[in-house]
C-alpha cells in the first residue's frame, strides 16, 4: 500500500511539474504576441439603406495590424512599381459601396488573390484590412506615400497599389 502510495504522489508530482511548465511556456509566448483590437466604422444613412449597400462586408470586425512577419519592406533600390514580364492593368472597381469613416472613404477592392479594404482620406490612406483568398498568401508594404498589398499563389500574382503623392489616394489593381 505504501508503494503505490509513494508511485501516485510521484506521478502527481511529477504532472503537476510538466503541467505548470507547459502552461508558463505557453503564457510567456501568447504575452509577447501582440493583437490589434478591431477597429470601429462610421455607420451613416446610406450604410442602412439596403439597395446602396453591397452583399458582402465592408470591413471585418476583425482586421488586426498587419504583424512583423507578413509585413515586408522592399529594397531602397526597387521602384514601387514592379516590372513584370506580362502585366495586365484594369481598372479597379471597388466592390461595395463603401462608408465614411473620420478621415475618409472606406473601399472594398475584391480580385482573384483576396480582398484588400482602404480608408481613403482627402491626402492619404490607411489599410484597414487585407484577406487573401483560399490558397493565397499575402505581403504588405507601407510607405509615407503608397501602400501595396500583394497576393500569391504559385506563379500568379495580384497587386493592389494605393498611391497618394501630390494627389488624392488612388487605387490601382494589376494583374502579372
Amino acid at each position: 500500500m505504501r508503494r503505490g502510495l509513494v508511485h501516485v504522489m510521484a506521478w502527481l508530482l511529477a504532472t503537476g511539474a510538466a503541467v505548470t511548465l507547459s502552461w508558463w511556456g505557453v503564457h510567456t509566448v501568447m504575452a509577447a504576441t501582440a493583437y490589434a483590437p478591431p477597429r470601429a466604422l462610421t455607420v451613416t444613412a446610406a450604410d442602412d439603406d439596403p439597395a446602396t449597400q453591397g452583399s458582402k462586408p465592408l470591413a471585418s470586425s476583425t482586421a488586426r495590424a498587419p504583424s512583423p512577419s507578413r509585413t515586408a519592406s522592399p529594397h531602397p533600390s526597387a521602384s514601387p512599381t514592379p516590372t513584370p514580364s506580362r502585366t495586365s492593368t484594369t481598372a479597379p472597381s471597388p466592390s461595395a459601396t463603401g462608408s465614411a469613416s473620420a478621415s475618409g472613404q472606406v473601399k472594398a477592392y475584391d480580385t482573384d488573390g483576396g480582398r484588400a479594404v482602404f480608408d481613403l482620406g482627402s491626402a492619404g490612406a490607411t489599410l484597414v484590412s487585407a484577406t487573401p483568398g483560399t490558397g493565397w498568401s499575402m505581403q504588405v508594404w507601407k510607405t509615407e506615400t503608397w501602400i501595396r498589398v500583394e497576393f500569391s499563389r504559385s506563379t500568379d500574382r495580384v497587386s493592389v497599389f494605393c498611391t497618394w503623392h501630390d494627389s488624392a489616394p488612388q487605387v490601382q489593381v494589376e494583374t502579372y
